[in-house]
């Protein structure tokens, strides 16, 4: 067989016949005289089999029928998937309507955004005109307006801060200073006193208050925010699924490093496809919309303060990448310090599972977005003319992935990077302060002091802010502690410290050991939580700085030379979020919140008064008042006041006052 080959080679080699080669040869010849080729092409229409010519003609004539009706055939397709989705809803809220509510919210808040695009986008050059007439009429009194609503508004929030007063007690009055307080600092500490701008200033608070009062206040936004939160936690369970097949049933045992760290895995792919498909440059906008038209700040500051509710502070960036050349000092300033006053959405999963409310933790997020644009702008006003404005058609940055698939995987392997640096530094800073503890132990051993801790330091420094917070004077210290941490650190240690705390009062231990209190009250872990909720720490400098001098090489020195005014900013901004959420939030009502409430004396024949004091009793230990400890959540307060309205035949009120 190899002896073939080569002769049938050879022979073909030297040009000596071959049958089947002179036959290609004829056939070649003879199409070549017709005018036509070996490959078919240049085929005259009588060659061609009829079928062949008839598809060819159907296939022609539908594409260029599709090609002329495009538009009409996709509306009909989108209005047929949304006759099915409608269909879909009004069967399951016939079999089971309080099943299907939620799904019932969310196809109406849907269809209600869908409506408001299609508008916009048909009338909103009417809308403009119409604003813009009226905003003329408006201008001529404008003066007396303001004072107008000014006074109104005012006078709403006395009248309102009075009534809840004397509902809720007066702890609240303390936050609303300290709401006070810190703006003030902000304007005091201005870099341009005299060029703030107040309608931003106010406007920021306002939106700040509003939010928390829908979020906080209202049944149906309480309702809704904590079946949003409810609804993260199980959406983020299912990371369960990957980590038990990789790390084994027993990944649990490792709670942090198979736990936490997976979900942080899971949340940055599913944010990377909704940003594929649009969905959150969407939402974005939107959100983005609002600060715009009510607080007066640039397209870029909004949108990236707007981001930083759901992508961390080196992503928000991302979506003005093309602008941040362009930005003026004050705008890079905004943009620092929004993504220090709020979360990443890829780690809200981490601290979730640390057992932080879902809820809390998503409400501080929208809060602090306009807080972070008030505060920067006052704290460094803009002092040039932003070139980068909505009429000069201004676009969000599109992800550069090709297909959702590749969308998904790159959003998992983009969180390697942050995966390894949670890791990597609560083990450097746990590390370190366990150090500092000791080393600082050891010192103060020398003058008789051995108590003497970072934590300690911490506490000490920060108490002042959890005061005017609004935390109760007993959890200050330890409230301060965590600000400490999670400024001198990062949120994951306070956060981690926090979880600990709320644990101890779940397990319902004493209240205090030898003097020393174990656990924060629900009121104070709120507002603990809201303060904690952002990436305001010294190491975050480095990762903001980095990240923007990368997208912006020529900016360098403006990113670096606003770096700690930002850092200030995002921090305050924090702050003035946990004092909104001091005068708003409303524990549930539980006995041991119930037995501390001030005007408890009005209330002697309540049947929920006569249980709760009784659970109390029966959770006191201890004969005299220097060794009583009470269990279950319950403070001091709440058992003096049981036994000064109360008969208690159960327990012995004389030891409290011995």
């Amino acid at each position: 067989m190899m002896e073939l080959s080569g002769a049938t080679a050879g022979s073909q080699n030297q040009g000596l016949p071959n049958p089947v080669f002179e036959m290609q040869d004829m056939v070649s010849v003879d199409m070549e005289m017709n005018g036509r080729s070996t490959t078919g092409e240049g085929l005259d229409e009588t060659t061609r089999k009829p079928y062949q010519r008839i598809l060819e003609e159907k296939v022609e004539f539908i594409s260029r029928h599709f090609e002329k009706h495009q538009k009409k055939f996709w509306l009909v397709c989108k209005m047929l998937f949304m006759a099915g989705c409608v269909a879909v809803v009004i069967a399951a809220c016939v079999v089971n309507f309080q099943r299907a509510l939620p799904l019932l919210v969310v196809t109406l808040a849907a269809i209600s955004f869908l409506l408001w695009d299609w508008l916009m986008q048909r009338y909103q050059h009417h809308i403009q005109y119409f604003l813009a007439q009226v905003e003329k009429v408006m201008a001529k009194q404008m003066f007396c307006l303001k004072c107008v609503v000014y006074a109104v508004l005012l006078g709403a929030l006395v009248s309102w801060l009075v009534l809840d007063t004397a509902r809720n007690g007066s702890q609240q009055l303390v936050s609303f200073a300290g709401l006070l307080i810190f703006s003030l600092v902000t304007v005091l500490f201005s870099k341009y006193p005299f060029r703030i701008s107040w309608r931003t200033l106010l406007w920021g608070i306002g939106l700040q208050f509003l939010f928390g009062l829908l979020i906080l206040r209202t049944k149906a936004g309480y309702l809704a925010t904590d079946w949003l939160g409810k609804q993260v936690e199980v959406f983020l369970a299912y990371t369960d699924a990957g980590s038990e097949f990789v790390f084994g049933k027993t990944f649990k045992e490792h709670f942090f490093a198979f736990k936490v760290l997976p979900i942080v895995v899971f949340f940055s792919t599913v944010i990377s496809m909704l940003y594929y498909i649009g969905f959150m440059q969407w939402l974005i906008l939107k959100v983005g919309s609002i600060m715009l038209v009510t607080m007066g700040t640039s397209p870029a500051e909004s949108m990236v303060a707007a981001g930083n509710i759901f992508v961390g502070q080196s992503e928000a960036p991302l979506l003005i990448r093309p602008y941040l050349s362009k930005l003026t000092i004050s705008e890079i300033h905004a943009v620092m310090a929004g993504g220090f006053a709020t979360i990443a959405g890829s780690v809200l999963g981490a601290f979730i599972s640390f057992g932080i409310q879902a809820s809390h933790l998503l409400n501080a997020s929208v809060m602090s977005a306009p807080a972070s644009l008030a505060i920067a702008k006052t704290f460094w006003p803009e002092t040039d003319t932003p070139r980068i404005t909505a009429k000069k058609g201004f676009k969000l940055e599109k992800g550069e992935t090709g297909n959702l698939l590749e969308a998904a995987s790159h959003g998992a392997s983009t969180s390697i990077t942050l995966v390894a640096n949670m890791a990597v530094n609560l083990i450097a800073f746990l590390a370190l302060l366990s150090f500092l503890n000791a080393a600082l132990s050891w010192m103060g051993n020398m003058f008789d002091f051995p108590h003497l801790s970072f934590s300690l330091i911490c506490s000490y420094i920060f108490m002042p802010f959890a005061f005017l917070m609004g935390v109760a004077q007993e959890d200050t210290f330890m409230v301060g502690e965590l600000i400490g941490y999670k400024t001198f650190f990062n949120e994951f240690v306070a956060y981690e410290r926090l979880s600990v705390l709320i644990k101890k009062r779940l397990e319902g231990g004493p209240e205090y050991v030898d003097g020393v209190k174990q656990f924060l009250s629900v009121h104070s872990e709120t507002i603990a939580t809201y303060a904690l909720c952002g990436f305001a720490n010294i190491g975050s400098l480095g990762v903001i700085i980095g990240g923007l001098s990368a997208m912006a090489p020529e900016r360098r020195g403006d990113i670096s030379r606003c770096a700690i005014r930002a850092l200030i900013s995002g921090t305050m901004a924090c702050f003035m979020t946990a004092c909104v959420a001091g005068i708003l939030y409303v524990p549930e009502p539980q006995c041991y919140h119930y037995l501390e409430y001030e005007h408890l004396s009005a209330m002697t024949n309540s049947t929920e008064l006569l249980t709760c004091c009784l659970d109390l009793y029966a959770r006191v230990t201890g004969v005299i008042l220097s060794n009583i400890t009470t269990g279950g959540g319950y403070s001091m307060k709440a058992l003096r006041n049981c036994c000064s309205l109360l008969n208690a035949t159960s327990f012995d009120c004389q030891r409290i006052h011995s």
